[in-house]
């Protein structure tokens, strides 16, 4: 049996509704094949729960994982406002796991899903979805290891109340983390990389506490981003500004590498909002994204996902971006789509959303690796009969 995927998305009143006409969509494409499994991308206006109820009326007990969006986009574009649905048929079988502590314990949640992924020997791939906006993903990757074949993203949605959403089949809701352990004849290439570069503004991180980086260079991070960008620093606690920071994240060295940290708003005592912890004392550079740079970018995460099949086509490509990307390509939507295409194939079935961070296995031995402002290509394919 050969692998295929399937892609349907919809628009409707209720998420119920936008559920069901987008997996009708995807089975008619399916033809006659039975879907082995499901990824849904929903906008994060719809209730969640509403969405899974559309989908499964049609898929029954097929397993599936699902995640919030601002904008879910297939190979036919961007697709604001519709819920997505990728399904998949081949000789694979799929086991999904609802693992709601994960905003409690990032390191707990890994902790658990590494030890189901150990029971597992035979795993070809883990594919998760966790809250973006709840949850310490850098715990999480700690507590994890790369010698199975992983991808995850951190969910988004409303940037203001920090609201998103996971699913699978039978649960849904915040503070969790969706997972589909994935065996059988399937091989997964991954690829990621970015389009942002220091402009030369440099900084030292001066003090944070958690999640909120509260000073650079000694005054409020909205001060420094006030002076940089000609802005007010009140201004910057406000929409559109306190989002807008996304599009100017902060490399911070980290050895001979420079880590990507961006962050999600700005808050109202100018401190900025992240969902990865950066150290005091670290040494920052401001970072910017260009169109040229990005679309560079997505076809050589493509290139990367291409070569690790080993000549093999992709039958699907899952693509997770980060929100910035969405915001940087306003004027040039889709562009990232285009540039995936021109390396995979425009006859690849592709189903990708916008996220707050991405998840991809380490290097050598070191555990998995939490991405901001990444775009990541997940390419599935059938291995060649040996």
């Amino acid at each position: 049996m050969n692998l295929k995927a399937a892609i349907g998305y919809a628009q409707a009143l209720n998420g119920r509704e936008a559920g069901l006409q987008a997996t009708h969509h995807a089975l008619n494409n399916l033809g006659s094949a039975t879907p082995r499994m499901g990824i849904v991308i929903a906008p994060h206006q719809y209730q969640a729960r509403d969405v899974v109820n559309g989908v499964t009326s049609l898929l029954g007990d097929t397993p599936l994982i699902g995640l919030s969006s601002p904008v879910g986009f297939s190979h036919r574009g961007l697709h604001p406002s519709a819920v997505i649905v990728a399904l998949l048929n081949g000789e694979l079988q799929a086991e999904t796991l609802w693992m709601p502590g994960f905003a409690q314990s990032g390191r707990g949640t890994g902790a658990q899903l590494a030890s189901q992924l150990l029971a597992k020997q035979d795993t070809s791939l883990c594919l998760f979805f966790a809250d973006g906006f709840n949850g310490d993903a850098d715990q999480l990757c700690s507590a994890l290891s790369s010698e199975i074949p992983l991808a995850g993203a951190l969910s988004s949605g409303d940037l203001h109340t920090g609201h998103s959403y996971q699913m699978t089949a039978a649960q849904t809701g915040n503070g969790a983390l969706a997972a589909a352990i994935l065996r059988g004849s399937l091989q997964a290439g991954i690829g990621y990389a970015h389009g942002w570069n220091p402009v030369g503004s440099h900084f030292r991180v001066t003090r944070s506490r958690g999640f909120w980086l509260r000073t650079l260079d000694g005054r409020p991070a909205s001060e420094t981003y006030a002076q940089l960008f000609g802005y007010p620093a009140r201004e910057w606690a406000f929409p559109p500004l306190s989002h807008l920071a996304r599009l100017y994240p902060l490399g911070i060295e980290q050895g001979d590498q420079i880590l990507v940290r961006a962050p999600i708003r700005v808050e109202a005592d100018g401190s900025f909002r992240m969902n990865a912890p950066v150290r005091d004392g670290a040494e920052a550079y401001l970072l910017v994204g260009n169109r040229e740079a990005c679309e560079k970018a997505a076809q050589q995460a493509a290139q990367q996902a291409l070569q690790a099949l080993n000549g093999n086509k992709p039958a699907f490509a899952l693509i997770l971006v980060d929100v910035a990307w969405e915001m940087l390509l306003k004027s040039h939507p889709g562009a990232e789509i285009a540039a995936i295409q021109d390396i995979l194939g425009k006859d690849v079935p592709l189903a990708g959303a916008y996220t707050l961070g991405q998840i991809v296995p380490g290097k050598e031995a070191s555990p998995p690796q939490l991405l901001n402002q990444h775009i990541v290509v997940v390419a599935f394919a059938e291995p060649k009969a040996s």
